[in-house]
């Protein structure tokens, strides 16, 4: 390797006198080696295979805590000295938030700095933002036109979705009354009116929005989805309602001048699909290197392997289905891309179309090509949760619980030679008789461990946000429920994550105040806008039920009206104060007003400043108050509203010592504690089942939007499409696999401590969390027992 290295570095040329001074370049040459070197001594063994990457495709498997990103930066520093790649021949990374891409980007410049490498030489993207990149680049190729286009973040409920199935109902009636008449009807009006209130707010919207999120990220038209429908004969014809939705859904966009996230994608595929472009981006691009590449969908995949190929002939792997494994290998091999991921750790299915299978079959194809990498030691855990860990991960694929699926690649987490030191045995399994039991025992033991390591980071992981608020609630409030816990007074702060994202609660807030200012005298309205600013801190709390039962008095008080104390002089100067907003300041500039206003910090800004870009641009032929109002209430009511990323190192703010930090699974991927908790560990809600709720069961014993999941994907494995009983198993199945990968996740987060309970008596839903009953543990619980059973308190 040194040789290739040393020869690939010319020697240093004295431009004053064009002559070579070759001792001068052997110096430079040997004191770049030495920083390679050092770089890679650093990295442990299956890192070093990242580093030892010399073009083609490579696989990298790795498990928890063994460095993935640490080992991509290294390897990507390294590839750009032995190459010698510059601003016009670039390394792309690719990773999946924006956070990871500040994080990855850092420490690629850290290594390019001690190799005295220039900074241009490598560019960190999101996939939606190479997407972009390239989109914007060739507009008349991408036919995306962000000056009129306003990118939206669709759910079951937005005004797309509601217009998809209206449309449906309206152009096939005769297959509406099929679902309404389901497995059995007597043709009582009053069910009929239930029914089609049934189908049209939840079913048919449920469906769209599954079928078409499942069929656009994996490359699939509605003209796909047609043709499926003579491959299967069901009652229901799900794949047709799909496809219909899906084409329907297609035309409100072109209509309305609107994109979704994988337009973006498609933008971008348009754009290569010209030859002259896609040489232009090939020529530019040596190689991608792909971070968490088990959360990519097959579209994004797609983009990746076309900008990667460095042969001649432009085909497409991924839609290749009926070719042999012997031109698809071929075909791979042309491929400069570097994928680094865990197929174990992919628990995004439920949010997004990825599917572990895609990637969990490129290492396969990549190990025959002798290109797959394996990182399996670990630093991060003590070894009794490194054991705990690898055993769950092999008693569940052994267990029938997941039927066909098998959730997790077979892959044991091995310990590296710095992993810390166990905690009360590392491991610690209890069995408490209520929830509240379980709350006591876990603060007794977060206090206990405080006091042996006041240094040391604390971490509470939930299933749902709910669970999370019960936790908060409770040790908030001591004595609550006869629980005497007081962190407080050990100076443990605790940090509910949940109660900080504000994904929908920034236009919530805006809307509020905005609705307020347009009609102060309403009592509803005053009373929300007070609620806004107490929660935020900017008025006193009290009672404002008194206020908002007359406005008049309360924001414009007469001398004869009763005396108002300085609190409540405090609330009126702050409401009149956004009231005189309206008269100064134009319209569209009071959403960034009541930002500052409202105290926001940068990343809200931020945000802020987005919703008012976005409510400028779909009310710029009307820019009345009450269209700005139309669009902010379709927005809050209807749409996952994308925050915007500023601080870099936000995520530093759930690891801090002398705090609790109560945290979803989900969320938590990515992150580690000392101390890790993982509380209600019942059967029903891990792995839990797919319900069929009451209201829709007259359709029979199944949900329309999992079957059309699950046909879809059946579709793009190339198996043949499952009949509707067989394809909600299958669902059903696909749910309790990623289940118990998010469990294996939580677990995983763990460095000193593992501390798993689930009590004889909890809730069957956190709606309700004080209507306990018997519950049965997660089935992992008591196998870990037996196997761990020096673990069970």
């Amino acid at each position: 390797m040194t040789d290739d290295f040393n020869n690939n570095f010319p020697p240093y040329t004295d431009i004053k006198t064009n002559t070579k001074n070759t001792e001068i370049g052997l110096s430079l040459a040997s004191l770049r080696e030495k920083a390679i070197q050092q770089i890679r001594s650093n990295l442990r063994p299956g890192q070093q295979q990242m580093a030892d990457w010399q073009g083609g495709p490579l696989g990298v498997s790795a498990v928890p805590g063994a460095g993935k990103s640490y080992g991509m930066a290294a390897a990507a520093a390294l590839a750009i000295a032995r190459y010698q790649l510059h601003s016009n021949r670039q390394l792309i990374v690719v990773t999946f938030t924006r956070s990871a891409a500040s994080n990855i980007k850092t420490k690629i410049r850290k290594h390019l700095k001690e190799l005295s490498l220039p900074q241009g030489s490598f560019i960190v993207h999101t996939l939606h933002g190479l997407a972009l990149s390239i989109a914007i680049r060739h507009p008349e190729l991408s036919e995306l036109d962000l000056e009129n286009t306003t990118l939206i973040l669709p759910t079951p409920s937005s005004r797309i979705t509601r217009t998809c199935v209206e449309n449906w109902i309206a152009n096939n009636p005769r297959h509406y009354q099929l679902l309404i008449e389901g497995v059995q009807f007597d043709g009582e009006e009053t069910e009929r009116l239930r029914r089609q209130s049934v189908l049209r707010t939840e079913v048919l919207p449920q469906l769209a929005w599954k079928a078409i999120q499942q069929a656009k990220s994996s490359g699939l038209k509605p003209e796909d989805l047609w043709q499926l429908r003579d491959k299967i004969n069901d009652h229901y014809q799900v794949v047709t309602i799909a496809a219909n939705l899906y084409q329907t859904y297609q035309e409100i966009l072109r209509e309305n001048q609107l994109i979704d996230y994988d337009e973006m994608i498609l933008a971008a595929l348009r754009v290569l699909e010209n030859e002259g472009a896609r040489k232009m981006w090939q020529n530019q691009v040596f190689a991608v290197f792909e971070d968490e590449a088990q959360d990519s969908t097959p579209l994004q995949t797609k983009l990746l392997k076309k900008l990667a190929n460095s042969s001649e002939n432009d085909d497409d792997i991924s839609e290749n289905n009926g070719i042999s494994q012997e031109q698809k290998l071929s075909q791979l091999n042309n491929l400069n891309l570097m994928r680094v991921g865990d197929p174990n750790q992919a628990i995004n299915s439920t949010f997004t179309p990825a599917d572990p299978i895609d990637f969990r079959q490129f290492c396969e194809d990549c190990e025959q090509l002798n290109k797959l990498a394996t990182m399996e030691q670990a630093g991060r855990s003590c070894q009794k949760i490194i054991d705990a860990a690898n055993f769950v991960l092999k008693w569940v694929n052994n267990s029938e619980l997941t039927g066909i699926e098998k959730p997790f690649r077979d892959q044991n987490i091995h310990p590296a030679n710095d992993n810390p030191s166990a905690t009360g045995g590392g491991l610690e399994i209890y069995e408490p008789r209520d929830i509240y039991q379980t709350l006591e025992l876990m603060g007794k033991r977060i206090i206990n461990l405080f006091k042996e390591n006041p240094d040391g980071n604390f971490a509470v992981l939930v299933r749902e946000n709910k669970q999370g608020k019960f936790i908060t609630d409770t040790f908030s409030n001591p004595g609550k429920y006869g629980i005497d816990i007081d962190l407080g007074k050990q100076n443990i702060s605790i940090h509910d994550v949940s109660q900080g994202a504000r994904h929908s609660q920034i236009p919530a807030e805006i809307l509020a105040l905005m609705q307020f200012i347009d009609r102060p005298h309403s009592p509803d309205y005053l009373k929300s806008a007070l609620k806004v600013l107490g929660d935020r801190h900017l008025i006193p709390k009290q009672d404002y039920n008194v206020f908002a039962s007359q406005p008049e008095q309360f924001l414009y008080p007469g001398p004869l009206d009763p005396y108002q104390s300085e609190k409540v002089r405090k609330c009126r100067d702050f409401c009149r104060g956004l009231l005189r907003a309206k008269s100064e300041l134009p319209l569209y500039q009071l959403i960034s007003f009541l930002a500052l206003a409202l105290n926001y910090q940068q990343s809200d800004l931020a945000t802020a400043d987005k919703l008012a870009e976005r409510v400028a641009k779909q009310t710029f032929d009307n820019s009345s108050m009450n269209s700005i109002l139309e669009v902010l209430s379709e927005i809050v009511g209807s749409e996952r509203f994308e925050p915007v990323e500023v601080d870099e190192d936000a995520e530093k703010n759930y690891t801090r010592p002398q705090q609790l930090t109560i945290i979803t699974m989900h969320k938590a991927k990515g992150l580690d504690w000392d101390y890790v908790f993982l509380p209600f560990l019942h059967e029903n809600i891990i792995p839990g089942n797919l319900r069929v709720l009451p209201q829709v069961n007259f359709l029979g014993e199944f949900d329309l939007a999992e079957v059309a999941r699950a046909q879809i994907r059946a579709s793009l494995q190339g198996q043949d499409l499952p009949d509707i009983s067989t394809a909600w198993k299958q669902a059903g199945y696909l749910k309790t696999a990623e289940e118990f990968r998010l469990l294996y996740v939580a677990m995983t987060r763990a460095k000193r401590l593992l501390w798993m309970s689930a009590a004889k008596l909890a809730p069957f839903t956190w709606n309700k969390p004080d209507s306990l009953q018997e519950q049965k543990p997660c089935p992992v619980l008591p196998v870990l027992k037996t196997e761990f059973p020096d673990s069970f308190r």
